[in-house]
């Protein structure tokens, strides 16, 4: 694995615990409401607010899995299997929600994925 291929995959995983970060840490936060295009009374709403505490456990686990595969177990497989998974999952959320999120949320994960190709 090259060092570019790692270094996306930490800028991915860094960026997924981010998400991770607004949405259980910063959950009704005005950079959450900006960031996810919702008002702020939605996300405190009991039922939204949980329902993103338990989207972003795991966002932070896909994090941690893509830390794990690069830098513990270096394994390329397991990092291109990821971030395969992760552009099939803003693939989805492009079509069933928001254009952008293909490139918001896949877009890193679609260079580590073009890099490993190398």
């Amino acid at each position: 694995m090259t060092i570019i291929t790692k270094v996306l995959a930490a800028l991915t995983a860094l960026e997924f615990l981010y998400i991770m970060y607004l949405e259980t840490f910063a959950t009704a936060s005005e950079r959450t409401s900006k960031v996810f295009g919702m008002e702020l009374d939605e996300l405190e709403r009991k039922s939204v607010n949980t329902l993103f505490k338990n989207q972003g456990v795991y966002n932070g686990l896909l994090a941690v899995l893509i830390l794990l595969a690069a830098f513990l177990f270096v394994s390329k497989t397991a990092v291109m299997l990821l971030m395969g998974y992760i552009v099939l999952v803003a693939l989805y959320g492009s079509i069933t929600s928001n254009p952008r999120i293909i490139l918001m949320q896949g877009g890193l994960a679609i260079l580590t994925l073009i890099s490993g190709l190398f």
